[in-house]
C-alpha cells in the first residue's frame, strides 16, 4: 500500500488564494441597492410585513372583542345569580314568616285550650 501523499504547501496556498478570489468575485457580482430586482424584493418584503401587521391587528381586535363578549356574559351570569339568590332569600324570609305565624297560631290555640281547661276546673 502506498502512503498518503498530502498537498504541498504552495498548492494549499494557491487553493486558499483561489477560494478567497472566488468569494470576492461573488461579493462584487452581487447587485447593488439601486438594482430593480433588489428594489422589487424590498417592496415585496414591505408588502408582506404590512399584511402581517394588518393580520396581527385583526387578531388583536378579535381577541379584544371576544374578551368583551366574555366579560359581558360573565356580568350577565353574575346578575342572574344575584337575582336568583335574592329570590331564594325572599322565599326563605317568606317561609320563615309563615312558619312564625303558624307557630304563633298554634301557641294561641294551645293557650286557648289551656285556658278552657282551667276555666272548667274552677
Amino acid at each position: 500500500m502506498s502512503g498518503f501523499k498530502g498537498n504541498k504547501f504552495d498548492e494549499r496556498l494557491n487553493a486558499s488564494a483561489n477560494a478567497k478570489k472566488a468569494m470576492l468575485e461573488k461579493f462584487r457580482a452581487r447587485p447593488g441597492p439601486d438594482d430593480p430586482a433588489v428594489q422589487a424584493r424590498e417592496a415585496e418584503r414591505k408588502a408582506i410585513a404590512e399584511a402581517r401587521a394588518v393580520r396581527a391587528a385583526e387578531r388583536q381586535a378579535a381577541r379584544e372583542a371576544e374578551a368583551r363578549r366574555l366579560a359581558e356574559l360573565e356580568a350577565q351570569r353574575k346578575a342572574e345569580e344575584a337575582a336568583r339568590l335574592a329570590a331564594e332569600a325572599a322565599a326563605r324570609a317568606e317561609e320563615a314568616a309563615r312558619q312564625r305565624a303558624l307557630l304563633a297560631e298554634q301557641k294561641a290555640a294551645r293557650d286557648a285550650r289551656y285556658a278552657r281547661r282551667k276555666a272548667k276546673r274552677r
